[in-house]
């Protein structure tokens, strides 16, 4: 007997073969033409002063998660 006030704990488990949707998987964001200014603009609206906003541009932009493009070309960005 369990004490009075106190009900059982109960974990509903789907059966095995019960359809599951798969996840759903974030689509990448559409490429916006973007210029440096807004890209620090953006970066420094998430962090909390400029040198924080400088290192996570120069990250950005080491890593090659941020690519500067001229005239249709592509052109990665060395931080030194």
């Amino acid at each position: 007997m369990q004490p009075a006030g106190r009900r059982p704990s109960v974990s509903l488990v789907p059966p095995a073969n019960q359809f599951r949707p798969m996840k759903k998987t974030p689509r990448k964001a559409e490429r916006a033409a973007m210029s440096l200014g807004d890209l620090i603009q953006v970066v420094s609206k998430c962090s909390r002063n400029s040198r924080e906003t400088v290192v996570a541009v120069a990250d950005l932009l080491e890593s090659g998660r941020v690519r500067f493009q001229s005239h249709g070309q592509k052109i990665r960005a060395r931080v030194y």
